[in-house]
């Protein structure tokens, strides 16, 4: 039994930049244990399980140590292996059956734009917020806010978020799936910079987090006056997100390369 296996770089048009997602295709549904064990066998923040059959296709994310409820990058990897694979005409929508409802992909532009459900961000009450948010973010949060899935956290400027080293054994204890910090860009072909980290979910430091724009697309939005910005995620690799925002969805578009090939035996 063997299935094809991928290696895309997400959120770039640079190899070996943006954000690796494996992406397995399936031709038969497999069990959530051996699902978990080729994540961890492959060792990147993400590998996607695409069940290849239908109009609409079953997609689950898991990273090497858990299911997660909405991946970002991994999805913008596996529509990107559908296409240039020629299992779905490029003109058609990638739909996609997942733990967050259904999330549709078009190719756009020479992108793939990929409708995802917002996070609104609220601020995090202070009684629950816990202390040790801050401990280790080292003192440098300027307002802390909660959405449903993350925390995220406004520092000073970009220097700070790019030079941050935050207690990731603090940061492993929160309850919640990651931590975003941001601050405003200095290059002026960005709206915002963030960094992300999941300790807590297996993920030190994700590279480039589609999901995590989800609350920071509409946040900094509002704050600019916007209905489009683009984030700089500023991790050692880096990435583009391009975010719309629609009501209660937003829009997220960025490119990707393929740079493996293979077989899961």
């Amino acid at each position: 039994m063997t299935f094809p296996l991928y290696q895309v770089d997400a959120f770039t048009d640079e190899r070996f930049r943006g954000n690796p997602a494996a992406v397995c295709i399936l031709d038969r549904p497999v069990k959530s244990t051996w699902m978990q064990l080729v994540a961890a066998e492959m060792n990147l923040s993400e590998t996607a399980f695409v069940l290849g059959t239908g109009d609409v296709f079953p997609l689950r994310w898991f990273t090497p140590t858990i299911e997660v409820p909405l991946c970002g990058h991994a999805t913008l990897a596996a529509a990107h292996v559908l296409w240039e694979t020629k299992r779905l005409p490029l003109d058609a929508v990638a739909r996609f059956n997942t733990a967050s409802g259904q999330l549709d992909c078009r190719f756009v532009e020479g992108e793939i734009e990929m409708d995802f459900p917002a996070e609104p961000a609220r601020p995090a009450v202070a009684s629950v917020t816990p202390v040790r948010l801050d401990d280790a973010l080292h003192g440098t949060a300027l307002q802390v806010l909660r959405g449903e899935r993350n925390y995220l956290v406004e520092l000073a400027d970009e220097e700070t978020v790019r030079t941050l080293r935050p207690n990731l054994a603090l940061l492993a204890q929160l309850d919640s799936i990651g931590v975003i910090v941001t601050a405003p860009s200095a290059d002026t072909r960005y709206d915002f910079v963030s960094r992300y980290f999941a300790p807590q979910s297996g993920v030190p430091e994700d590279p480039v987090t589609g999901s995590a724009h989800c609350m920071l697309g509409p946040w900094w939005a509002q704050r600019l006056g916007k209905i489009e910005v683009v984030g700089h995620q500023v991790s050692a690799r880096g990435g583009v997100v391009r975010v719309r925002v629609d009501a209660d969805r937003v829009r997220l578009g960025g490119r990707a390369l393929t740079v493996l090939a293979g077989e899961l035996l």
